[in-house]
């Protein structure tokens, strides 16, 4: 890490960064706001109840199916999806009661066209909801899907989808 002006920041409210700005401040709102972001646990990727198969995380391919040995070695993936389930956290608050949050289904798209996603189907989710869009200057979106139909991810960018239903 750099304290330089190679990696300063100008926060001063000048047109030309204040979408900056405003992201900035709606992603520390958004993590603060969500625990399952905040985990002091690492992922065990196992069901959370006896009997379920949704599991604490789970990686996807673009096709909305989980991904297996094959889709890890092909070395060429530059998009992915991750579940992220907000029942599964394991640590309690610091009153020891059981933390549970929104689940959540974040798209990944490094690559440099528009990739579409399939929304899983199955336990996962009926509905989704878009909460941040990196593509957009500010992350701001209003997209709601549904489970199995397609949702577009801009280049280099990555899509946060909250359950919804």
């Amino acid at each position: 890490c750099q304290d330089n002006e190679l990696s300063w920041m100008d926060w001063s409210l000048a047109d030309t960064n204040r979408d900056q700005l405003e992201f900035t401040r709606k992603m520390v709102k958004f993590r603060k706001s969500h625990p399952v972001f905040r985990r002091r646990r690492f992922f065990e990727g196992k069901p959370i109840r006896s009997g379920d198969q949704t599991r604490d995380i789970a990686w996807l391919t673009p096709s909305g199916n989980e991904m297996d040995y094959q889709d890890w070695e092909t070395g060429l993936t530059q998009c992915v999806a991750v579940f992220l389930n907000g029942e599964a956290i394991t640590a309690p608050n610091e009153r020891g009661e059981k933390v549970v949050d929104d689940s959540f289904l974040l798209c990944f798209n490094a690559h440099d066209e528009v990739e579409d996603f399939v929304v899983p189907q199955g336990d996962y989710a009926q509905q989704w909801t878009a909460d941040l869009d990196t593509a957009h200057p500010t992350g701001c979106t209003d997209v709601v899907v549904a489970a199995g139909e397609k949702i577009s991810v801009q280049p280099r960018s990555v899509l946060v989808l909250r359950k919804t239903a």
